[in-house]
């Protein structure tokens, strides 16, 4: 499982030129799932968004959590995250995992961190076109692989 994780003032997803869920100060998360993530891995890395120190303190130090200065979520699912490109100019799929395998886990996902931020996150639609706006905040963002947490 891998995310981007972007420090924004504000993000918008529009879905399939629809609806749009909006964001304020918080984290945009883009999610892409593999055929090997299970759910200790939505556990692991959702833990580790929620209580990444990237929000500046008083003092202006990075060191607040979303949980500490209270922040908005947006999760988005992404899975050219999983793309393979080592060989050629055309990226592979190969490794995303399928909607079966993925769309459970994204849910599960997106539940675990509403409990522990105790408020709703605002997310895509799974599979769906969809438009990503965003005002990056430093810009501050990570990328995180749930199989490199060891």
């Amino acid at each position: 499982m891998r995310v981007v994780i972007q420090r924004v003032r504000k993000a918008r997803v529009t879905i399939e030129n629809e609806r749009s869920e909006e964001i304020g100060p918080g984290l945009l998360v883009l999610l892409g799932i593999e055929m090997a993530d299970g759910n200790e891995d939505v556990e692991w890395l959702v833990n580790k968004v929620v209580n990444l120190r990237i929000f500046d303190d008083e003092a202006g130090v990075m060191n607040k959590s979303l949980l500490d200065c209270k922040g908005e979520l947006m999760i988005v699912s992404q899975f050219t995250l999983m793309a393979a490109t080592k060989k050629g100019n055309r990226p592979s799929y190969i490794r995303a995992a399928k909607h079966t395998h993925a769309i459970p886990l994204y849910e599960s996902f997106i539940k675990k961190a509403q409990a522990l931020l105790e408020t709703p996150v605002a997310t895509g639609t799974f599979g769906a076109m969809m438009q990503v706006a965003l005002e990056n905040d430093g810009p501050v963002t990570l990328l995180i692989d749930s199989k490199n947490r060891e």
